[in-house]
């Protein structure tokens, strides 16, 4: 299972928030390359980079940010947030992302993020499925949609989606573990082959092989490491033993 840390931006700065909610707004670091570099450091491969205020807005934000990560650093970025146009997503892979992931355009336009699949293909889309009560949130959290979450991951499945993201917003930034039922849920109703990337609620290192165990091919790890429940030193063992 791959360990995916996660950089949230707003202002170009390092944040963690709670259930999405930008009034918890936490700085942890003036210096999102320097956090970045920490994780390489330590043998880690992956990033999860959001541009919190691309999510609120309607268009990319926080690309240099993006830049100055991949430009300086080996990891490989998976970017969201803001992601709403052609343009967009040019500027996002030019910026240095190996992935982007879509989560609202998913929802409201359909047509054009399923042109993003044809042309950029599966490996470098990435759904994101972010929900609550089981429905499909948007828009940086701020609103729910109608849309029932595991129909949605199965028609984008049929559609050649393999990656998904799925972050269980009640769980998110609560440190009070994560959905293992809905991720086996998520597993057991969708086709074989989805490679499922669990995100939300992640508190302690115990967590993370029973992730493994149930499936999932990916975990994003945010404020855990920031509040030190999680150290780095244990996810570079982790990748060790694990490869």
């Amino acid at each position: 299972m791959r360990l995916i840390p996660a950089i949230d931006i707003i202002e170009g700065k390092c944040v963690r928030l709670s259930k999405g909610d930008y009034g918890t707004k936490k700085i942890y670091n003036e210096n999102p390359l320097e956090v970045a570099k920490q994780f390489e450091a330590h043998g880690i491969q992956y990033l999860h980079l959001v541009d919190l205020d691309g999510a609120k807005s309607k268009h990319i934000v926080n690309h240099k940010v993006l830049e100055s990560i991949a430009s300086q650093t080996s990891l490989k970025i998976d970017f969201g947030g803001g992601l709403k146009s052609d343009e967009d997503l040019k500027i996002a892979f030019e910026s240095g992302a190996s992935q982007i992931t879509g989560g609202s355009i998913a929802v409201k336009d359909r047509k054009i993020f399923l042109e993003w699949l044809k042309t950029y293909r599966a490996e470098k889309i990435i759904l994101g499925a972010d929900a609550n009560n089981e429905k499909v949130a948007v828009s940086g959290w701020l609103e729910e949609s109608e849309q029932e979450l595991i129909p949605f991951i199965q028609n984008y499945q049929r559609e050649g989606i393999q990656y998904v993201i799925c972050t269980d917003i009640s769980k998110d930034g609560m440190l009070q573990g994560p959905s293992f039922d809905l991720y086996r849920k998520i597993l057991s109703q969708t086709e074989s082959g989805l490679k499922l990337i669990a995100s939300g609620g992640i508190s302690t290192f115990d967590e993370l092989p029973k992730l493994a165990e149930i499936g999932c091919e990916g975990t994003i790890i945010g404020k855990a490491i920031y509040e030190n429940r999680i150290s780095l030193k244990q996810l570079e063992q982790y990748i060790l033993e694990n490869g």
